[in-house]
């Protein structure tokens, strides 16, 4: 089973790293694939380009053998939506159980993504929770996991359309706050890997509102 880590990661920091670990830890995933959006639909276009996030990936997973980093959705251009992303994966991996994996944050509003009930049809959903974060009340969201939540160790028995909830681990970081902290000039180390701020430092990145 492969799972499969959106985001702007802009940059990429331990939040990210941490949870895609518990997610192999805890599903068994062969690997997981981080796919650097190209452009965002419903939120601010990314501050690095497109080049320096891949990078700053490529540096921050280079010893985990099963952290792929994935550059499809640049490489596609035009607006980044995951229906289109699993697509082409699921073309590469005909036979072979995907899992998006989803914080609780963006799983509020998986019922307004683009083709929502197509990716069921792609992957499972892997929603990453933090303990004692509230489930949502969305009657679609309930009703989603009434009829397709399963057990962790019986995901891989299917191709897709299931969903399981995984508690990771609580590293309360955000890249918007490591952006932040630049600058207004300090120091956010121990945020994100040494090669990433390294790079952030090397690059001159985000010094500028």
């Amino acid at each position: 089973m492969i799972g499969v880590l959106g985001g702007t990661f802009d940059p990429v920091h331990h939040g990210h790293l941490r949870i895609a670990l518990d997610a192999v830890e805890a599903l068994g995933l062969r690997e997981v694939r981080l796919i650097p959006l190209g452009q965002a639909v419903h939120r601010e276009q990314p501050r690095a380009t497109a080049q320096q996030r891949l990078t700053m990936l490529h540096l921050a997973v280079e010893r985990h053998l099963r952290f792929t980093v994935d550059a499809r959705e640049i490489a596609r251009g035009g607006p980044s939506y995951m229906v289109d992303t699993l697509t082409s994966l699921r073309t590469e991996y005909p036979d072979t159980p995907l899992c998006l994996l989803l914080g609780g944050d963006a799983f509020a509003g998986f019922a307004r993504w683009r083709d929502s009930g197509r990716i069921l049809q792609l992957a499972h959903l892997a929603v990453l929770t933090r303990r004692g974060e509230p489930r949502s009340d969305d009657p679609a969201l309930r009703a989603l996991i009434a009829n397709r939540r399963c057990a962790q160790d019986v995901l891989a028995t299917y191709p897709h359309g299931k969903l399981t909830h995984i508690d990771v681990t609580q590293l309360a970081i955000a890249s918007s706050d490591i952006r932040a902290r630049i600058v207004a000039g300090g120091d956010p180390a121990f945020l994100l890997p040494d090669p990433v701020l390294d790079y952030i430092r090397e690059q001159d990145l985000y010094r500028v509102v």
